[in-house]
């Protein structure tokens, strides 16, 4: 009973902050299947809506966030994006490319809705963009983009702030390794402190869509990368066998970390991309599930779906794992 809708592919998701006994809201990013490459799907995505209350079985519900009016910092395509709730509103942070710029430059906006369907973007985007002081710029030659995008806001209570991880690179380093989780800090949701980066470069190119989940007094920053953006220097130290395409984590003891790798095999990741942009949420029993959007199915077709819930453990040792057998 995967999730794969019939008009639309499916990849990057995220979800409403949810109370026990309600239904859970999945957004999604989407485009036509009826494009003539998948691949083109980045320069078109919307943000889809569904709901559901077992993870399994899911209602498609009207699209929730396309791209501004023209002219605007986000009239190319929307990608993926997090959400919080405060005082009964709820805050989807997201990410936003232009036409103008030919989608080469990425940056971090809002939206508010009082009943997570109708959704009003806020006055004075963008809020977040990569800051010179630490985080490379289209401008260095370095790389295909500005990596500033994929946020994930989360409230620090005993601080009273709220931080922002999100896809980023740094500004020094060798290009293939200059991937970080950057990060940014607010008072109140809408003025941004940009910080420095709570990862070291070195490893990937980039760290996609992360998620912070704490768990047994541990903390874990989930992120995903593809096979072809791991460092030379990565490989170098790993091999073939730390080479992978799909979901991994670092580990930190502070919010704000460092965060580094506890093991240089992937979560649910392997040489193909079977699932990505995988996410750790709890399901209808209480218990932390594992899902990712489906990539590739075994003829090496892209799918474009969302997996089922799968059980996550924790190991006696801090890792995590997750029965894939269970995700398709």
């Amino acid at each position: 009973m995967t999730f794969i809708p019939d008009d639309h592919y499916l990849w990057d998701f995220w979800f409403a902050p949810r109370k026990s006994g309600e239904p859970y809201h999945l957004f999604y990013l989407q485009a036509p299947r009826s494009l003539s490459h998948p691949d083109m799907r980045h320069a078109v995505a919307t943000v889809g809506h569904a709901t559901s209350t077992d993870l399994v079985h899911w209602q498609e519900l009207p699209m929730a966030l396309g791209p501004g009016p023209v002219g605007n910092w986000d009239d190319r395509a929307i990608w993926t994006g997090s959400i919080i709730e405060r005082d009964e509103l709820y805050y989807l942070f997201y990410t936003g490319t232009s036409l103008a710029e030919e989608g080469f430059i990425q940056r971090i906006g809002l939206a508010t809705s009082a009943d997570l369907s109708t959704w009003k973007r806020y006055p004075i985007n963008p809020l977040v963009e990569a800051d010179t002081r630490w985080y490379e710029k289209l401008n260095s030659g370095d790389w295909m983009d500005e990596s500033c995008r994929d946020p994930y806001v989360v409230f620090a209570p005993d601080e009273g702030v709220y931080y922002m991880f999100f896809c980023a690179r740094a500004k020094d380093g060798s290009p293939d390794g200059r991937g970080v989780i950057g990060c940014a800090c607010s008072p109140n949701l809408f003025d941004w402190e940009v910080l420095p980066p709570v990862s070291e470069p070195g490893e990937f190119a980039y760290l996609e869509v992360p998620q912070v989940i704490s768990l047994n007094n541990s903390l874990y920053m989930l992120f995903c990368t593809d096979f072809a953006r791991h460092a030379a220097q990565r490989i170098q130290r790993t091999g073939s066998s730390g080479q992978w395409f799909g979901t991994h984590y670092l580990c930190a003891e502070r919010l704000t970390g460092p965060y580094r790798l506890l093991t240089d095999e992937g979560l649910v990741a392997d040489r193909h991309g079977q699932f990505y942009a995988g996410k750790i949420i709890e399901g209808p029993d209480g218990s932390l599930v594992f899902m990712a959007w489906h990539g590739l199915d075994e003829t090496g077709n892209f799918v474009g779906g969302l997996s089922n819930p799968a059980p996550v453990t924790q190991l006696a040792d801090g890792r995590l794992s997750v029965a894939t057998e269970q995700l398709w």
